[in-house]
């Protein structure tokens, strides 16, 4: 069932693959980077692989191994190896799928018209060292392919209504806010005329009142007793 493998940094013996068997019949990616691999004379026949990454390993040779035990290869990264001549590579014609091949700081590509060399003896392919013949760069992945172009798509439509929520989220808010301070001021201007008219009512019935009662009235409000109260006590 494993359809991806990486071994990334393990040691190989002896320069050799070691426990990799045809059980892994269903992978289509293998990663081998610097393990110290001498030779791929071990490796298994595995007929779906499609990606392979040898890259900063001792490989010189023996490239034969490839065509007959990975048929479907597409991608093959042999960069940082000892490759160091174009017949090298010569077996790589067996791989009619292979479309990308990396030789990053192997000695082959400081040879003259190196890369118009490796494109006339393998035609099949398109990108070398991330460059098609035109010196097009290779794009980075197929989304299609690895199905990152519909998670994005996902998660950015995910994105984009979650701030459309949060927008309206804030807005509903601020309408609450505003018609709570819009009703606190109703209900305080109501209260200050409910008060205003009570005072009112107070003054107008005083006015109705004789001038000796509303005298009176106003020093009993003030705590005072009327003069003419204290001459009758005295009076008395």
């Amino acid at each position: 069932q494993v359809k991806e493998l990486v071994l990334d940094n393990c040691r190989s013996d002896d320069g050799k693959i070691v426990g990799l068997s045809s059980d892994f019949e269903n992978l289509e990616f293998l990663s081998m980077i610097n393990i110290n691999l001498l030779s791929v004379s071990n490796l298994p026949k595995l007929n779906k692989l499609r990606k392979l990454e040898l890259s900063d390993n001792r490989i010189s040779g023996g490239l034969e191994v490839l065509a007959e035990r990975t048929p479907n290869l597409t991608h093959l990264n042999l960069s940082g190896n000892k490759i160091k001549d174009i017949d090298t590579l010569e077996p790589l014609k067996k791989l009619p799928n292979l479309h990308s091949l990396d030789l990053f700081n192997c000695e082959v590509t400081m040879l003259i018209n190196y890369r118009e060399s490796v494109f006339t003896l393998l035609p099949q392919l398109t990108y070398l060292d991330g460059f098609d013949a035109d010196d097009q760069e290779a794009p980075d992945s197929d989304p299609e392919a690895d199905g990152d172009g519909l998670e994005d798509e996902y998660e950015n439509g995910e994105e984009d209504d979650l701030d459309e929520e949060v927008i309206d989220d804030e807005e509903d808010e601020d309408d609450d806010l505003e018609g709570e301070e819009e009703e606190d001021g109703v209900d305080d201007e109501e209260e200050d005329e409910e008060e205003d008219g009570e005072d009112d009512e107070e003054d107008e019935a005083d006015d109705d009142l004789p001038r000796g009662e509303k005298r009176k009235r106003n020093l009993e409000d003030e705590g005072e007793e009327d003069p003419e109260d204290e001459e009758d006590d005295e009076d008395d």
